[in-house]
């Protein structure tokens, strides 16, 4: 593992953090030992507006049951253990953190689900999956970890059958560039590579692919991370959610991140691409 890769995977480690989801599961009143998809919706799904996102995205690329289908970047699992569950689909995971990895395993088989999904550590930069193997690559919040992006979506090119779809839910750079620290993804500016909308729209052309359908949600990015706040500060965090991943310092990084939108330091944006040749 790269220096960079050490850096961004430490940032994601957390202590003892099974024992932790597992016993907020319990005082949210779930039963670690029977658990659905939908239990765990409020702490595996870690992107802006969670499961809404997803779903979003899900309609969009208009996934069905045949499809072969790779999560980079799948953290805990859970989009890759919702798109098994409600389409039917195979979905293989890869995570640059172990710590995830052996998480998404463990909530699968508590799940009844590791018959459908998979997951492997490993790097974005050198996926361990021959090439044109996927119908489809889906990542949300992935990029903005990785400064060298032709490598990030070349390699997902190469995995990708020609035709299939390239699906993504990311940040990027807005106008005003000084970013306010830390956020859920860096805590500092070491491990965060963010490039403008403009940018990414540029690799993605040089690799030929299609627009399906793009729309920029910084709208209900912010209005999500203000509710978010706003609940916090009225009745402190709920038993189970993503402030766990984040450990004791969530309630800033929630705050800088809506202060960040709202400055416009930075832009959310979802996508369905087509991959040409």
């Amino acid at each position: 593992m790269s220096a960079s890769d050490s850096s961004v995977s430490e940032h994601y480690t957390k202590p003892e953090l099974e024992e932790q989801i597992l016993a907020a599961l319990k005082a949210a009143g779930k039963d670690p030992d029977d658990l659905t998809v939908d239990d765990l919706a409020a702490v595996d799904e870690f992107h802006i507006r969670g499961r809404k996102a997803t779903e979003e995205l899900a309609q969009w690329a208009k996934i069905r049951s045949e499809h072969s289908l790779l999560d980079v970047g799948c953290g805990l699992g859970g989009t890759s253990r919702y798109l098994a569950t409600a389409f039917g689909c195979d979905v293989v995971g890869l995570d640059l953190t172990e710590e995830y990895c052996r998480i998404a395993r463990m909530l699968s088989a508590r799940t009844g689900l590791m018959a459908k999904t998979v997951f492997h550590q490993g790097s974005a930069l050198a996926l361990p999956f021959a090439d044109q193997s996927f119908d489809i690559v889906w990542t949300e919040h992935v990029q903005m970890n990785i400064a060298d992006k032709a490598g990030f979506y070349s390699e997902i090119t190469r995995v990708l059958k020609p035709g299939g779809q390239l699906v993504f839910h990311d940040i990027f750079s807005g106008a005003n560039e000084d970013l306010q620290y830390p956020v859920p993804w860096a805590a500092d500016e070491s491990v965060s590579h963010l490039i403008a909308v403009e940018d990414l729209r540029s690799v993605l052309s040089s690799l030929e692919y299609i627009h399906v359908q793009w729309e920029d949600k910084t709208s209900e990015s912010t209005a999500f991370f203000r509710t978010v706040v706003e609940q916090v500060q009225d009745k402190g965090w709920a038993p189970i959610g993503l402030h766990i991943l984040m450990g004791d310092d969530a309630k800033t990084k929630f705050s800088n991140m809506l202060s960040n939108l709202e400055m416009n330091r930075v832009r959310v944006v979802q996508a369905v691409m087509t991959r040409g040749k």
